[in-house]
C-alpha cells in the first residue's frame, strides 16, 4: 500500500500533563523526563510536557524535559491568562521546538457557572491571549474548553478570531466525553465549513473516555478533517480517561483502507511505552485492555487456537511483534483444543506418543472444568509419572538483605545424589538467589520474565511466581507458590530448569534416534 497517498495525523501525548491528573499518577521530575524520553523514541509529535503554573516541581519538570528532548514540540498548558502563558513559556523557551497551549471554556454552562463571563468577554479574551502568545513563540494552540457542548455559532466567532490573532492549531476538546461519534463527526464538518480559515490550521480534538467513546470520537473526527489527535498513553487522564494512544495508532495501522491516514508513531515502541508508565504510576491496565493488556493476543477457545496455529490471521488482524511484543500466548482452559493441548505439551518438553497425549487431554479435560487457571503445573502433574522431571531440587534458601548491606543468597541444591551449596550476591534477594542457583547447575539459561502475583490479597497471602528463561532461543517458564516470595522465586527458577533440562534431553533422545535411523 503506497504510504504516499495518505495523509498524516500528528500525535500530540499528553501523558505528562492530563495523564498524570490521572488519581495516583502524579509523577516527579526523574520520572517525567524518563518517560520523556521514551515518548520520543515512541514517535510522538509533540509532548504536552505539563501545566508550569501549577507547581515548581511541574515547572522544573517542563524546563527539564525542554531542555533534553529534541526532535518533538514540546508544549506547555497554560489558562487564557498572561501570568499562565509567561510562565508557560519561561519554561518551554529552552526546548528545540516550545510551543504554548492555552485554553478557555466556551460552553454557556462554563460561562455562566464557572467563568462568570458574557460571550462577548469570553471572545476579547481568548484572542488577545492568543496575541499575547504569538508574542512569545509561533506555535500557539487554542483550545476551546467543553467545545462539544458549546453554541456552534458563537464557537465559530471564538474560533475565527484565535486564527486571526495568530492560533496555529485549534483544538476542539469534547471535556466530559459527552459526545458521540455520529455526532461529533457533524460537529467538526460544521465547524470547517463555519470557519473560513480553519483550512489553514491545524485541526486538533481531544476526546475523553466518560463514556468509553474516547478512541470512537477521536476516529470519527479523524475521518471529518481533524489532522491532530490528542491522547495519553494507556488512555490514562481525568475521570474516566483520554483516548489511548495506543487504540488509535493501530486503528489507523490496521484500518488505512478506512482512515487513508498514518502516524508517525514507532509501534515498536508501544508495548514498552506501556510498560514504563504501568511501573512509574502503579496502575496497571486491565486485562482485557486493546492492544497492551494482558490477554489482547492471548487465545483459549479450542476454535481460535487451532485458527491460530494454522493461520495467525484467522483470529489476529495485527500481531504482537507489530507493538513490541512477544509472541501471543496460547491459555489453556476448559475451552482449549486438543492442537493447543499438545503444542503446550511439546513447550515444556515432554515428547509422548498420540496415545499418551489423548490420555492426558481426557485428564486436562477434566481439570479445567474444575479449577479456573490451569498452570504449567497442574499439565506436568498429568504426565510426570512416566516423565520424571526433578533433576534439580532446591533443598535450602537463606537470604540476607536490607537497605545497608548487599543482598546475599546462599543455597543447597541436590543434583541426583549430590548435595551441593553455594552463595552469590546480587541486586536484590531474588537476583542473588537466581545467581546462587546459577553457579551450582551451570545452566547457561537467562532469566528473560519474572512476576509475582499475590493469591489473596492480603500480606499473608502467597507469592505465586513465575520465572521465564530462555537457552538457545527456547523459551520455558516455571512456577511456584510460597508465602516466602524470594523461596517461590527460587522454586520456580529450579522448576524452569528442570523443565530446561527436560527439553534438552528430549531433544537429544530424537535426535539419536533419527541418526541411528
Amino acid at each position: 500500500m503506497d504510504v504516499g497517498q495518505f495523509k498524516k495525523i500528528k500525535i500530540f501525548d499528553t501523558t505528562l500533563r492530563d495523564g498524570e491528573q490521572s488519581p495516583g499518577a502524579s509523577m516527579n521530575i526523574s520520572e517525567k523526563l524518563n518517560l520523556a524520553r521514551q515518548l520520543a523514541r515512541l514517535g510522538v509529535d509533540a509532548i504536552e510536557a505539563g501545566f508550569p503554573i501549577a507547581s515548581e516541581g511541574d515547572f522544573e519538570a517542563v524546563k527539564a524535559i525542554a531542555q533534553e528532548i529534541k526532535g518533538v514540540d514540546i508544549v506547555g498548558l497554560a489558562r487564557a491568562n498572561e501570568k499562565d502563558i509567561y510562565r508557560a513559556y519561561s519554561a518551554v523557551k529552552y526546548a528545540e521546538r516550545p510551543a504554548i497551549h492555552t485554553f478557555i471554556a466556551t460552553s454557556d454552562l462554563h460561562l455562566k457557572y464557572k467563568l462568570k463571563m458574557t460571550r462577548d468577554e469570553l471572545y476579547e479574551r481568548a484572542v488577545s491571549m492568543v496575541k499575547y502568545a504569538r508574542s512569545f513563540t509561533e506555535n500557539v494552540e487554542f483550545s476551546a474548553e467543553d467545545a462539544s457542548r458549546s453554541n456552534l455559532d458563537f464557537l465559530c466567532k471564538v474560533i475565527d478570531g484565535v486564527i486571526e490573532a495568530g492560533a496555529t492549531t485549534v483544538n476542539i476538546p469534547d471535556t466530559v466525553g459527552y459526545a458521540t461519534p455520529f455526532e461529533f463527526f457533524n460537529f467538526i464538518n460544521k465547524l470547517k465549513e463555519g470557519v473560513a480559515g480553519i483550512k489553514d490550521v491545524i485541526l486538533s480534538v481531544h476526546c475523553h473516555n466518560d463514556l468509553g467513546l474516547a478512541v470512537a470520537n477521536s476516529l470519527s473526527a479523524i475521518l471529518a478533517g481533524a489532522a491532530q489527535v490528542e491522547c495519553t498513553v494507556n488512555g490514562i487522564g481525568e475521570r474516566a480517561g483520554n483516548a489511548a494512544l495506543e487504540e488509535i495508532v493501530m486503528a489507523l495501522n490496521v484500518r488505512k483502507d478506512i482512515y487513508h491516514a498514518v502516524t508517525g508513531i514507532n509501534a515498536m515502541e508501544i508495548y514498552r511505552s506501556s510498560q514504563l508508565l504501568t511501573h512509574i504510576t502503579g496502575i496497571s491496565v486491565q486485562p482485557n485492555k486493546a492492544i497492551v493488556g494482558k490477554n489482547a493476543f492471548a487465545h483459549e477457545a479450542g476454535i481460535h487456537q487451532d485458527g491460530i496455529l494454522k493461520e495467525k490471521t484467522t483470529y489476529e488482524i495485527m500481531t504482537p511483534e507489530h507493538v513490541g511484543r512477544q509472541s501471543n500466548e496460547l491459555v489453556l482452559g476448559k475451552h482449549s483444543g486438543k492442537h493447543a493441548f499438545k503444542e503446550k505439551i511439546v513447550s515444556l518438553g515432554y515428547l509422548l506418543s498420540d496415545d499418551e497425549i489423548e490420555d492426558a487431554f481426557v485428564k486436562f479435560k477434566s481439570l479445567a472444568d474444575k479449577k479456573k487457571d490451569i498452570y504449567d503445573e497442574d499439565i506436568d502433574s498429568l504426565v510426570a509419572k512416566s516423565h520424571p522431571l526433578e533433576k534439580y531440587e532446591l533443598k535450602y534458601v537463606n537470604v540476607v538483605c536490607g537497605d545497608t548491606v548487599a543482598p546475599l543468597s546462599m543455597v543447597k541444591v541436590m543434583i541426583g545424589d549430590e548435595l551441593k551449596h553455594s552463595s552469590s550476591c546480587g541486586n536484590g534477594p531474588v537476583d542473588a538467589t537466581v545467581n546462587a542457583v546459577e553457579r551450582i547447575v551451570d545452566s547457561k539459561a537467562k532469566v528473560i520474565a519474572y512476576e509475582v502475583k499475590s493469591i489473596r490479597g492480603t500480606t499473608e497471602a502467597q507469592g505465586d511466581v513465575s520465572v521465564t528463561v530462555e537457552q538457545n532461543g527456547v523459551h520455558i517458564t516455571g512456577r511456584s507458590a510460597h508465602t516466602d516470595i524470594v523461596v517461590a522465586s527460587a522454586r520456580a527458577y529450579v522448576n524452569a530448569l528442570n523443565k530446561l533440562y527436560v527439553y534438552n534431553s528430549v531433544k537429544r533422545h530424537v535426535c539419536s534416534l533419527e541418526i541411528r535411523s
